[in-house]
C-alpha cells in the first residue's frame, strides 16, 4: 500500500491494492489511519462489482441504505446498501430532464454531508466509478471535496469561541427546497424529520475540530431563523474557498473514499445526454453528534 499525498494533508492517491480482494485487518487499519489524516483517499483502476463493494464497505461499518433504496420498489440495483448515483432509469436508459429522481439528486450539486438530517449520521462515503460521461463544456462530472478541518482552523479565534456549543438542525427538504424541488412521496416528510447536530465536532480520529456543515443544515437551534442561516451562509462560503478544496475528476474504475465528518462534498455538472453511472456505499456512525466529546 503506497500513499500519495495530493495536497499537503488533504486528500491521497493510494496504490498496490486491489479491492475486489479480501483484505486483512491490518489493511484495513491502515486504510483507517491514511482517512484520519487525509480524509478522502484515491483509488484508481479498481473493477469491483456491487456485491464486492458492499464486502469491502461493510470492513469499514454498519452500511446505510439511503432515501431512494428505503422508499421500496423496483431498483437497478440489485442491492440495498448500494446507493444508485446516476441519471440512469430502471432499465439502464438516460432519465428525462424533468424526471422527478434525477430533479430530487441534483441537490447533490450542493456542498453538503451525506445523511446529516439522519438522528445517527454517516461516516464513510465510497464511490466507484462504472461509467463517466465525455467532457463538455457544461463539465464532466467531476466530485469536488472541502477540508472542514482546514477551514475551522482558518477561522478567527473569535469566531471559533463565539460557534462552538451551536446546535444547528439539518433537513432534507430545505436542501432539496434551496434548488427548487418539493415533489416527494407521501408520508416521507414524516420519515426523515429535521435532526439537530453541532456544528463544530472534534473528529475522532484526527483529534482536530471540524466544521460539520451541508446543504441540510437550515438554522441555529434557539437563533432567529435568519441570522442562523446567515452565519451558515457565511461559514459555507469559507470553507468552501479553492484553499480548501480537492476537485476530483472521475475516470472509469477510480474508487474514491471520504470522510464525512470532516469533509464536504459536490458533485459537478456533467451532459445530462450521455450515462453518468457511479456505485456508493455508505457506513453508518453509532451515535449522534450531540452525545460527542466537545
Amino acid at each position: 500500500m503506497e500513499i500519495r499525498s495530493i495536497r499537503q494533508d488533504f486528500a491521497a492517491e493510494i496504490a498496490g491494492l486491489d479491492l475486489s480482494r479480501d483484505i486483512d485487518a491490518e489493511t484495513v487499519q491502515a486504510i483507517w489511519c491514511a482517512i484520519d489524516r487525509y480524509a478522502v483517499l484515491v483509488f484508481h483502476d479498481q473493477r469491483l462489482s456491487d456485491p464486492q463493494l458492499h464486502d469491502f464497505a461493510a470492513r469499514f461499518g454498519e452500511l446505510e441504505i439511503g432515501r431512494s433504496a428505503a422508499r421500496g420498489g423496483p431498483r437497478r440495483l440489485a442491492i440495498p446498501q448500494i446507493g444508485d448515483i446516476s441519471n440512469l432509469d430502471l432499465y439502464g436508459n438516460v432519465r428525462a430532464l424533468d424526471d422527478r429522481r434525477r430533479l430530487d439528486s441534483l441537490g447533490n450539486r450542493l456542498w453538503h454531508t451525506d445523511a446529516s438530517y439522519m438522528p445517527v449520521p454517516v461516516v464513510l462515503g465510497m464511490l466507484h466509478a462504472v461509467a463517466v460521461p465525455p467532457a463538455s463544456a457544461l463539465g464532466g462530472g467531476e466530485t469536488e471535496f472541502a477540508d472542514m478541518r482546514a477551514a475551522y482552523d482558518a477561522l478567527p479565534a473569535a469566531t471559533r469561541a463565539a460557534i462552538d456549543g451551536l446546535i444547528i438542525e439539518h433537513d432534507v427538504f430545505w436542501s432539496r427546497a434551496q434548488i427548487g424541488f418539493t415533489e416527494f412521496p407521501a408520508g416521507e416528510r414524516e420519515q426523515y424529520p429535521p435532526s439537530p447536530q453541532k456544528l463544530v465536532r472534534l473528529h475522532p480520529g484526527s483529534k482536530r475540530k471540524t466544521l460539520y456543515l451541508s446543504a441540510h443544515a437550515s438554522h441555529v437551534v434557539g437563533w432567529p431563523v435568519a441570522d442562523g442561516r446567515l452565519l451558515l451562509l457565511d461559514l459555507t462560503t469559507h470553507a468552501t474557498q479553492p484553499m480548501f478544496v480537492y476537485r476530483h475528476e472521475w475516470r472509469v474504475g477510480d474508487v474514491v473514499i471520504w470522510d464525512n465528518r470532516c469533509t464536504m462534498h459536490r458533485g459537478r455538472p456533467h451532459n445530462e445526454h450521455q450515462p453518468r453511472d457511479l456505485r456508493r456505499a455508505t457506513t453508518l456512525d453509532t451515535g449522534s453528534t450531540l452525545h460527542e466529546a466537545a
